[in-house]
């Protein structure tokens, strides 16, 4: 029986996307901004900051690499707050109905605490979550094991009580490997449509 839901962040609670920051980089050119964060500032660099590494430590060692490159990698941390659209339309209202039914919530997120942090207080479903996890504060990220035991572990949850809502498969399937349920996200009706199969039910 489902008692817990875990939910990403990024994508699921927060819309969080580079090309936001790079289409206006590049004054509008979206092929020249999805190049560059398919080539330069990729997802995969972006990880290590998600695990812990210091911003100033990451752009200075991709600017070495791609140097003439420099302004828009530092652009990458000056302008962050540009990356974020605003909360994923509805979801706090859905996190608020799941309280109301009785469910209990938590996050658990690959996200660098020292962004994070800056934008903690502005989204009110940070405060309506029982506890999280955030992979910049314990240097680990999903999908490894150890993230998800951590989240067990330190909030006392049983796996097989929790299910895990993440935009990315693999992060989904690895919540399933250590006996957790997961659903992977695509919007809020298709959440609450398999959610209701599961027989999770808001009112």
């Amino acid at each position: 029986m489902i008692k817990n839901i875990i939910f990403d962040f990024g994508g699921v609670l927060i819309d969080w996307n580079p090309m936001h920051l790079y289409e206006r980089y590049f004054q509008g050119d979206k092929e020249k901004a999805q190049w560059f964060i398919d080539n330069i500032c990729t997802m995969a660099w972006n990880v290590q900051m998600d695990a812990g590494k210091p911003f100033a430590e990451g752009i200075a060692e991709l600017t070495s690499q791609h140097p003439e490159w420099a302004d828009a990698i530092a652009a990458y941390r000056q302008r962050w707050h540009e990356m974020i659209g605003g909360p994923i339309p509805g979801m706090l209202e859905f996190v608020k109905r799941l309280k109301a039914a009785g469910y209990h919530v938590y996050g658990l997120s690959n996200w660098s605490w020292e962004t994070l942090s800056t934008i903690i207080d502005d989204f009110p479903f940070i405060k309506e979550l029982e506890g999280m996890v955030i992979s910049g504060l314990e240097y680990v990220i999903k999908p490894n094991p150890e993230i998800y035991q951590l989240l067990l572990e330190r909030y006392h949850l049983t796996a097989d009580e929790c299910l895990f809502v993440d935009d990315n498969i693999a992060n989904v399937n690895a919540a399933e490997d250590v006996g957790i349920h997961g659903l992977q996200f695509a919007d809020i009706r298709q959440l609450e449509n398999d959610l209701q199969k599961m027989g999770i039910l808001c009112q």
